[in-house]
């Protein structure tokens, strides 16, 4: 340190404070929310972290200064976590005879990619949809109002809502018979989970249509950083509680059920996060992590490229063939769609 100038030094001593919280995130699937629930936020700022200590390292190397070591050691012992947030898949070739389609989208209500957008965007999705032709079709933050027509496309639907008039509603729209629905009716909350049981060209499969409890963040940057703190983090901290109770109320019927198990939807956290990890821990593998390309952002965030919906597969059951992400701006959700098989 004593041959490096002071600019150095300053450098220096923010490259140790973001390569020590890189490498505290790493733990973060490890802590429950219920003990620490505010920390759980720090995964989203995780690809952000990823790339500072990036361009600290690349800084230091290029100044041939053995202080790169420190961004590089943080980088390499978290090397799983920087793989999973920049997919190099190739789809497989597929027999169309077996594969199956499947599609999650958070509509966000039909209001388009802000919350107060004058346009009606339900036949801009509905025209996608058509477009893509999905076997089988789940939406989060479905309005029961907007009249969305796909009947004739799915005969097989199940609709969801905590209220009659819920605009929170989740629906499964399947071209395969439904034999089985059941509702979790998250207590204390407009956010919900369902599942359905499909007969699917001769197999049955359980699939778990899942919105977690919603953070209620600004996508916003500046305005986030203009909110109230501390009120913020006391939702923050509930919000994180809440999905851990609701991910205590699914278990069971995923570790139990009597069919391959599909869990995909709207997670509200990230592939770092404790909820995910538990999931995991079921026997469940990512579909983008399997044959996904690029960054795989699903929520408008800014420049964070932000994946929080999912589509996880028991392992054992499936064969993923392909996943896309749609950059399509009809909601503050981008639409994503696991080509796969049963085995």
């Amino acid at each position: 340190m004593k041959k490096l100038s002071w600019i150095d030094k300053l450098i220096y001593f923010f490259n140790a404070v973001f390569a020590v919280l890189l490498l505290f995130s790493f733990l973060l699937p490890y802590i429950s929310p219920i003990i620490f629930p505010i920390v759980s936020l720090l995964n989203f700022g995780i690809p952000v972290l990823i790339i500072v200590n990036f361009l600290f390292f690349l800084y230091w190397l290029v100044k041939a200064k053995l202080h790169f070591l420190l961004s590089l050691l943080s980088l390499l012992i978290g090397f799983n976590y920087i793989t999973s947030i920049y997919e190099f898949s190739k789809k497989e070739p597929f027999d169309e005879k077996k594969i199956i389609r499947l599609m999650s989208y958070n509509v966000h209500h039909f209001f388009g990619p802000r919350e107060h957008s004058n346009d009606n965007h339900v036949a801009n999705i509905e025209a996608f949809i058509r477009k893509e032709k999905p076997d089988i079709l789940i939406m989060q933050d479905y309005s029961h109002d907007k009249n969305l027509k796909l009947i004739d496309a799915y005969p097989f639907v199940y609709l969801e809502g905590k209220r009659a008039d819920s605009k929170n509603s989740l629906i499964i729209y399947s071209s395969f018979p439904i034999i089985k629905k059941h509702n979790f009716n998250f207590p204390k909350s407009s956010n919900n989970a369902i599942f359905a049981d499909i007969v699917v060209k001769g197999d049955t499969l359980r699939l778990f249509n899942i919105h977690f409890q919603s953070l209620q963040i600004n996508p916003n940057i500046k305005e986030l950083q203009e909110s109230d703190k501390e009120k913020l983090a006391n939702r923050l901290g509930e919000s994180f509680r809440k999905q851990v109770d609701q991910l205590a109320l699914i278990k069971p019927h995923i570790e139990n059920s009597p069919y391959p198990v599909i869990v995909a939807g709207d997670f509200n956290n990230t592939a770092f996060s404790y909820l995910y990890k538990e999931l995991s821990s079921l026997g469940l593998v990512d579909a983008f992590s399997e044959k996904g390309r690029g960054f795989g952002k699903t929520y408008d965030f800014d420049f964070i490229p932000i994946r929080i919906d999912f589509s996880l597969f028991s392992e054992e059951d499936f064969k993923i063939h392909d996943f896309i992400n749609y950059e399509v701006e009809y909601s503050d959700h981008y639409p994503i769609k696991t080509i796969f098989e049963i085995k």
